[in-house]
């Protein structure tokens, strides 16, 4: 359910689990971070979804059986954001829930225009994993963050595109392409100058 293509430096990382609306199980989520941990030195990663949804967040009967709340989801977005290349959420559609994390561990996001965008931690009685609000109120400030995580508001992709969550808004047919052109750089490059990038990114 987790599909990893490699081509020379560029990792392609899918969910393929479209018939649960790329919900995730426990499997999946260590599948992801092992996954993470291993192209910590890739050049450039691209993450993506299979079908109309990026990712429903928590499989719901794991969920209710503690996942929600289980390190894993931590552990994957702290993997994601110690890859040194270029990392790319290719947004195919809605995320929701914990899958905002690794998304938001990515360096840049593109989504197709009808992507929605919410976080229901009030509603279900969750606390967020803890980088996510951190991570998300660097990119959309703390009063957009709380709009979401604790407005509990269901972001439409226009809105993400205007509060800086997302970076692109591209057509379906077009988001691989596009993901796969900006990448192309950083492959392109000596990997001290986007390790480099980055950091000072970071300051």
């Amino acid at each position: 359910m987790i599909d990893v293509t490699r081509d020379g430096d560029l990792w392609t990382i899918r969910i393929n689990r479209p018939d649960k609306a790329n919900s995730l199980t426990k499997e999946m989520l260590t599948t992801l971070a092992d996954t993470f941990e291993a192209a910590k030195d890739a050049r450039a990663v691209i993450l993506t979804g299979e079908g109309k949804v990026f990712s429903a967040g928590a499989d719901l009967e794991e969920a209710r059986a503690g996942l929600a709340v289980d390190t894993v989801w931590e552990r994957l977005s702290s993997a994601v954001a110690a890859v040194q290349g270029l990392t790319v959420a290719a947004l195919n559609g809605t995320l929701a829930g914990g899958a905002m994390g690794m998304a938001l561990a990515c360096d840049l996001r593109i989504a197709v225009p009808t992507a929605k965008f919410f976080y229901p931690v009030m509603k279900l009685g969750f606390m967020p994993q803890p980088s996510d609000p951190v991570r998300m109120a660097k990119l959309i400030g703390p009063s957009r963050t709380k709009l979401i995580l604790m407005g509990g508001q269901k972001i439409t992709a226009d809105e993400a595109f205007a509060f800086g969550l997302v970076d692109r808004l591209i057509a379906p047919e077009a988001l691989m392409d596009e993901a796969n052109a900006i990448v192309q750089d950083t492959l392109a490059a000596k990997p001290e100058i986007a390790m480099g990038i980055k950091e000072l990114c970071r300051r």
